[in-house]
């Protein structure tokens, strides 16, 4: 199989897949909640789509050691959050509404935002290695058959069949996952020798872009008063992106492999600093106080 045949058919067609089983799990309740709780909404939306690309590009500039790098690091940062942050939200015990709702709207905007933050992040780190020619009408024409379709026919599917779609999303994301595995592998086959550069430099920025905005989440939940499910569901959605379209735009867009490596990366530490978050939700609502209760007899 040719690198040509994977990055412009396999890849893509494999996406399209994954993106399928997540309209799995949404309906249309999913995007009309705003006017249910429109601040967690906003301020989650607002901090994946606005402050999240803003300190991409920080971070980029801060401590990547060469443009292809910075630029993929951006690219992450421009992805909508995935599935895996919908699964750590529900194991985190977080507000699974607001999660699969933010990641609807997120993947609904990011057709329009990926190419044009993407196209800024070559004009601001490029160089001669790195030149390319972003096609921003084609990517976004792409995004929309690769990622929003897929999710409209998953809704449909799940409407007409709610028992199929049931039993078929798990076995999806399943594939999903495994699929994400055997592309870090193939990804770092194709760098060679200047992986472990490429790893180490990749694994400080995308740490420190991980952990940075879960705090920047958390704390501006907080700050506006939002409960602890909801600020938990907005620490995860800001800080887990999907990895596995930032590397199908990296490396069937941009045909460049480098740039790809930050999002395969941070695959492997959105689910430490994942785990993180679920073992602290857990032990908190294990020492919350417990509601006081009467007893049957009218004894306190």
């Amino acid at each position: 199989m040719t690198s040509s045949v994977f990055s412009q058919i396999v890849l893509p067609l494999c996406l399209f897949i994954i993106m399928f089983g997540m309209g799995l799990s949404l309906q249309i309740a999913d995007f009309t909640r705003v006017g249910r709780y429109p601040k967690a909404v906003l301020l989650g939306t607002f901090g994946q789509m606005v402050l999240l690309p803003i300190a991409g590009f920080a971070v980029a500039a801060w401590l990547m050691p060469s443009a292809a790098l910075a630029i993929g690091l951006v690219l992450l940062a421009a992805c909508p959050g995935g599935t895996t942050s919908n699964l750590v939200t529900y194991l985190a015990r977080g507000d699974l509404a607001l999660s699969i709702t933010l990641t609807a709207i997120s993947s609904l905007l990011t057709i329009f935002t990926i190419p044009l933050i993407v196209s800024l992040a070559f004009l601001t780190f490029a160089d001669a290695s790195t030149q390319v020619q972003v096609p921003v009408g084609t990517m976004m024409a792409a995004l929309f058959a690769i990622t929003l379709l897929p999710v409209i026919i998953g809704m449909a599917v799940r409407a007409k069949a709610a028992r199929f779609a049931a039993w078929l999303e798990p076995k999806i994301n399943l594939f999903g996952a495994l699929f994400l595995v055997f592309l870090i592998i193939v990804i770092t086959a194709k760098q060679g020798d200047r992986i472990i550069t490429q790893v180490t430099s990749s694994g400080v920025a995308t740490l420190v872009l991980n952990v940075f905005m879960m705090g920047a989440g958390f704390l501006a939940a907080r700050g506006f008063r939002l409960n602890a499910d909801q600020s938990t569901s907005i620490t995860i959605e800001i800080g887990i992106q999907n990895s596995t379209l930032a590397i199908m735009v990296a490396t069937s867009f941009l045909s460049n492999p480098e740039i790809a490596i930050p999002a395969a990366v941070y695959s492997i530490t959105m689910y430490l600093t994942g785990a993180v978050v679920i073992g602290l939700r857990h032990r908190q609502r294990r020492l919350a106080p417990k509601p006081a209760t009467t007893l049957a007899n009218g004894e306190a």
